[in-house]
């Protein structure tokens, strides 16, 4: 393992040029980094990461680990495939991204926050702080998920959509009551759709493009297109209006 500044790169490892790599960094032999990243201190870039570009990797960041799965887990066998992260990306200290994960030019994982096994985050998105994308979700374009969010797995979130901190999804009905048949459902939210702050999204459920589910609510049923649901459980109160949809706010 060779020293460079302090940093740990084994050999094998695609060095591009201008990178500045902080002492106490490990790279592992396989990895291939960008020209122009920066890589801070104690962080750990696994074989098989690909760095775009003008990365930065904070302080302690994990790219590239290997989940090690429950004995009753349902996730797919995770193995060391590659993860990719694409130009100008930050991936903030303490952060974790697993094997297989995607992170599209200028997304931004926040602090501690957790990317696991084959999730996509869209260009341009924002992972908030201590946030848990779990694994096999897609997250579209521009997404902003705030601070401690659960995303479970399977769910689909589509471009533009706003998560208020602490909301949570969820993808199984029984809370692990049930045959290994039994397929999980997690969450499907739509263009452009708002979630408030401290709301749960039971498995399956649907929220429509430019809906709006208040904090708070506990939405059990599909939610329409342009319409405002709150409460426990979530009921309608009123529409979107025209001033409030997202092209108005860009």
């Amino acid at each position: 393992m060779a020293d460079h500044h302090g940093a740990h790169i084994e050999d094998g490892v695609q060095l591009g040029s201008a990178c500045r790599i902080a002492p106490g960094a490990v790279i592992h032999a396989g990895a291939v980094i960008g020209p122009g990243c920066v890589i801070e201190s104690g962080a750990v870039i696994h074989s098989g990461v690909r760095l775009g570009e003008s990365t930065r990797i904070g302080e302690h960041a994990v790219i590239g680990r290997v989940p090690t799965l429950a004995s009753h887990s349902r996730a797919p066998e995770a193995t060391q495939t590659p993860v990719e992260v694409a130009a100008g990306v930050s991936v903030c200290a303490g952060a974790i991204v697993l094997t297989g994960a995607v992170i599209g030019e200028g997304a931004v994982i926040g602090d501690q926050a957790h990317v696991r096994e084959r999730a996509q985050i869209g260009a341009g998105s924002v992972i908030g702080r201590a946030t848990a994308v779990d694994n096999d979700v897609i997250i579209g374009l521009r997404a902003r998920v705030q601070s401690m969010v659960y995303i479970t797995a399977g769910s689909l979130v589509e471009d533009d959509v706003f998560i208020g901190p602490g909301a949570v999804t969820t993808n199984d009905d029984t809370a692990g009551r049930h045959s290994g048949e039994v397929p999980l459902v997690g969450a499907l939210l739509r263009r452009a759709c708002r979630i408030g702050g401290g709301a749960v999204i039971l498995p399956g459920v649907e929220v429509g493009e430019e809906a709006f589910v208040a904090g708070g609510a506990v939405v059990r049923a599909d939610v329409a297109a342009r319409t405002v649901v709150a409460g426990v459980p979530a009921r309608l109160l009123r529409d979107v209006t025209d001033e409030e949809l997202l092209e108005n706010w860009r």
